[in-house]
C-alpha cells in the first residue's frame, strides 16, 4: 500500500516553522512588531578591576582620614590565619561541614586597614549610645547610611553589622560599655551579618 505524498502546504508549513523554531533569541521580521533581543555574546565585557578602583577613590572622598591611614598599607596578603585543612576524624569533618556558612571572606592589607581604621572610627564615635534609634543617627553622622544596618539582639546588649559604603569590608558590633566594633569580611553565603544557620 503506497502512502500519501507530503502536500506542498505540509512541506511549506513544517519549513516556514524551522526559523521560528531555530531562532530563539534573535529577532523575527523587521517590521514594528519586532523586538529584537541582544544577544549575550554581544554584551561588553565589565571590567571589575576599574570598578573597584572607582569605589576605592569613592570610599577615599568620603573617607580622608581613614585613606590617609591606610596609603602606605603595604600590597601584600593581610597575616590572617589560613584555614586548616579539613579533619581527618569523619565525625569532626561533618561538623566543621555544617559549620562552613560562617566561613568569611579574607581581606588583603589595604582592606584590613581600612576596616579596623573605620573599627575605631566607629567605636569612639558611638560613645554613650544605648539604643538602636541613636545608633543609626550615630552612625549616619559619621558617613554610615542608616538604612543600611542591620540591628539585633544579643541578649547582653544591641548589635549591629554592615559593610563600610563602597571598598570597605564588613563592620560587626555590640553596644556594650565600651561599645565595640570589628572589620571582617563578607560571611562567603553573603552579608555582613552571621548566618543563624548551617545546613
Amino acid at each position: 500500500m503506497k502512502r500519501p505524498a507530503p502536500t506542498v502546504t505540509g512541506v511549506a508549513a513544517v519549513l516556514l516553522a524551522l526559523p521560528l523554531l531555530a531562532g530563539c533569541g534573535t529577532v523575527v521580521g523587521d517590521g514594528p512588531g519586532a523586538t529584537p533581543t541582544r544577544d549575550a555574546s554581544s554584551a561588553p565585557a565589565i571590567d571589575h578591576e576599574a570598578r573597584a578602583k572607582e569605589a576605592k577613590a569613592a570610599h577615599d572622598r568620603k573617607f580622608p582620614e581613614v585613606a590617609k591611614v591606610c596609603a602606605d598599607a603595604p600590597a601584600k596578603p593581610s597575616e590572617e590565619p589560613t584555614p586548616s585543612e579539613a579533619p581527618t576524624d569523619p565525625w569532626a569533618r561533618r561538623v566543621a561541614e555544617n559549620h562552613a556558612y560562617k566561613t568569611q571572606a579574607r581581606l588583603d592589607a589595604d582592606a584590613r586597614c581600612r576596616g579596623d581604621a573605620h573599627a575605631r572610627r566607629i567605636t569612639a564615635g558611638l560613645e554613650g549610645v544605648r539604643d538602636e534609634k541613636a545608633l543609626r543617627s550615630a552612625l549616619g553622622r559619621l558617613g554610615y547610611p542608616p538604612e543600611t544596618v542591620d540591628v539585633y539582639e544579643t541578649g547582653a546588649a544591641p548589635g549591629f553589622s554592615f559593610s563600610i559604603p563602597d571598598a570597605g569590608p564588613c563592620i560587626t558590633g555590640t553596644l556594650t560599655e565600651p561599645a565595640k566594633a570589628e572589620a571582617h569580611g563578607h560571611y562567603v553565603e553573603g552579608g555582613c551579618t552571621e548566618p543563624k544557620g548551617g545546613h
